[in-house]
């Protein structure tokens, strides 16, 4: 039970010469030409481990309307090439943002954006059916405060987004890549870490959530060794689940059968940042 974009910084795979580099069929089709783009970042950025596996599950009539109709305003391909001026994609209104990681289809991604117009969330995964059918809530609900960013998110911290522009982090429900050959694939690593505390502003919460206990236990060994963060529970333990994160349905389905869902908040040292 995961979300469907959790990429991880991990050290550079040995990769074939740019022009003797053929990429997979569904990378090179679009399928909604003024949409998302199948590779964004293309082959000019290395091929690295990635922990997110793009799902080619099927796009609704709905979901594919509102990507023709609304990609072009409200969303964005990762492909690295500039830095991108928050303050302009969300309108010029000076609104503070915060950058979701996996937002699955959208739900509560929308429902936190509606309880909190004056906060703009940029929402960045890789899977088809969820960009549209949040683009679809967000016309839906008259929610200007989103825009869904589509590609690899260590592409997008790392060369798009300015050093201590963003209010807040939020990572629900990462893939925890139960095998242990498989751990270096977890997005909350020390070195994801060093990259987010640059892209953070002071005092901005990195919020994270997962419902595998050893994910848990090693998001919290992490986080709480990492120089640039600090737990904001006196405690040094797991938060409560804060008002401001929705009870989703996929989590619903987890504590239905006795999954145990924790909740960590580390700040940026720094002031605290109120948008979390």
């Amino acid at each position: 039970m995961s979300e469907s974009l959790t990429p991880q910084p991990s050290a550079p795979e040995t990769v074939p010469e740019a022009n003797s580099y053929v990429p997979p069929k569904w990378r090179t089709e679009p399928r909604f030409p003024d949409g998302p783009a199948p590779d964004p970042a293309g082959s000019h950025h290395e091929r690295r481990i990635r922990s997110f596996q793009p799902r080619r599950s099927r796009v609704t009539t709905g979901q594919g309307e509102a990507l023709k109709r609304l990609w072009g305003t409200w969303g964005l391909d990762i492909d690295g090439h500039s830095v991108i001026d928050l303050d302009q994609l969300f309108g010029g209104r000076g609104l503070p943002v915060v950058l979701e990681i996996g937002f699955g289809m959208g739900e509560a991604t929308a429902q936190m954006a509606a309880a909190d117009p004056a906060t703009g969330i940029l929402a960045a995964d890789v899977h088809t059916p969820g960009q549209g059918n949040l683009l679809a809530l967000a016309e839906r609900s008259g929610l200007d405060n989103v825009r869904v960013a589509n590609g690899d998110a260590i592409i997008l911290l790392r060369e798009m987004l300015a050093p201590d522009s963003l209010a807040g982090l939020r990572v629900y429900f990462p893939d925890p890549w139960p095998k242990a050959r498989h751990h270096k694939r977890r997005l909350i690593q020390p070195e994801f870490l060093d990259l987010a505390a640059t892209r953070l502003a002071p005092g901005a919460v990195l919020h994270c959530a997962t419902d595998w206990e050893p994910y848990a236990e090693q998001m919290l060994e992490v986080l709480t060794a990492h120089p640039e963060f600090e737990n904001t529970q006196a405690d040094g333990g797991y938060a409560p689940r804060p008002d401001f994160r929705p009870l989703t349905r996929f989590e619903g389905q987890g504590l239905d059968k006795g999954h145990v869902v924790h909740d960590l908040l580390f700040a940026r040292r720094g002031n605290v940042s109120p948008n979390e």
